[in-house]
């Protein structure tokens, strides 16, 4: 069933790329990070380097984004992912994968292996305020979702600044009920971007600063 579903959403993608070429465009870049904070978690406790590639056309985009640690302690992460969006909603569906150099058996997607982790999200944007709500579906044995409302507070001195809470439950808890993950204050000026993250659950606090090229 789940093979079928991806086999179906990656034809529709393809068949739809195709037939809009002229419009279509693709990009690349990559972030260097002070730590690797995901929706309140910290993966690796390194520094990370995070490439990405997007090939996109009218409504649709297909990507990879990775993250790579530059310590051995640091935990690396490579996804694909579709997104469908029609004005301020968006669909995507993401395949996480965290390859670890050894039996990385990337194309086992047996859900009781738990080798891909498959999310769908769904989000909302009007004017500063953004909504998000996402559901693992294939490979997280809790079925964890995480919600999150942010909001933008628009240039203070050159600077953008914006704000964003996240609730989860399952894999992003201490003991998988739900609760207050990432609370979290984000900067960003130029190539530059700084956020100061509050995980209420975990009752620990990161400052990350990063670059974009």
């Amino acid at each position: 069933m789940i093979k079928k579903f991806l086999s179906g959403a990656v034809l529709l993608a393809t068949v739809t790329l195709l037939s809009s070429t002229a419009h279509a465009e693709i990009n690349f870049g990559s972030d260097l990070v002070s730590r690797y904070v995901w929706r309140g978690t910290d993966f690796g406790d390194a520094v990370s380097v995070q490439p990405g590639i997007a090939y996109s056309t009218g409504a649709i985009e297909i990507g990879a984004w990775s993250s790579w640690a530059l310590s051995g302690s640091g935990a690396n992460e490579n996804d694909i992912y579709v997104s469908f969006s029609a004005g301020p909603v968006g669909v995507t569906i993401t395949d996480y994968f965290f390859p670890t150099g050894v039996e990385n058996d990337f194309f086992n997607y047996k859900d009781e292996d738990g080798i891909h982790i498959l999310e769908v999200s769904a989000s909302f944007t009007t004017g500063p305020m953004s909504l998000m709500g996402a559901f693992n579906f294939l490979g997280d044995g809790e079925d964890s979702f995480y919600l999150e409302a942010g909001y933008g507070l628009g240039e203070m001195d050159g600077i953008e600044v914006g704000l964003a809470a996240g609730l989860g439950n399952g894999a992003y808890t201490t003991d998988t009920d739900p609760m207050l993950v990432n609370l979290a204050v984000n900067l960003a000026k130029d190539d530059y971007f700084a956020s100061y993250i509050l995980n209420p659950d975990k009752e620990t606090i990161f400052l990350v600063f990063g670059k974009s090229f």
